[in-house]
């Protein structure tokens, strides 16, 4: 029998990309109940191949024992696009499909703080309007009351 493929979801982080992986599921029924692979192997070890634009590599394999679980790829370049295939072996059973490749371009730095520089930048030059707009009203270059002083009219 043929482990996977499992279900795999990423997303984007500043210099990684979170993938989040769902086991394939069995076929196997115990008591009329469908089986988890965890309960029929207890763990599983999954491999993760990343696909650069220079090439696939094989991140060291890992043990799980939980049905859905997240992991995080570090230490990559920001604003690059990374692709992402995920696979299931059993100690008793090496056969597996791997994951169909999912694709996310990693943020960057920029497109982070662009928000918050956006917001910054917003309420500064509302500050720096409303004081000369009371500068201007302090000159008496607008909303003057009396358009010339009594003495010269």
């Amino acid at each position: 029998a043929f482990l996977g493929p499992p279900e795999v979801n990423i997303s984007s982080c500043v210099n990684c990309i979170n993938v989040t992986i769902k086991l394939p599921t069995s076929h196997f029924r115990k008591n009329e109940k469908l089986q988890s692979l965890i309960d029929i192997y207890g763990e599983l070890d999954y491999g993760i191949t990343l696909k650069t634009l220079d090439g696939e590599h094989k991140r060291p394999h890992k043990k799980t024992t939980q049905e859905i679980f997240s992991t995080v790829i570090e230490e990559l370049y920001p604003n690059r696009n990374y692709c992402v295939s995920v696979m299931v072996t059993a100690s008793l059973n090496k056969n597996s499909i791997p994951s169909a490749w999912k694709c996310v371009t990693t943020d960057s730095v920029a497109q982070q703080d662009y928000y918050t520089v956006a917001i910054a930048s917003a309420v500064c030059f509302s500050l720096i309007l409303a004081g000369a707009l009371k500068c201007m009203h302090a000159g008496g270059y607008i909303l003057q009351k009396n358009l010339l002083p009594r003495s010269l009219v």
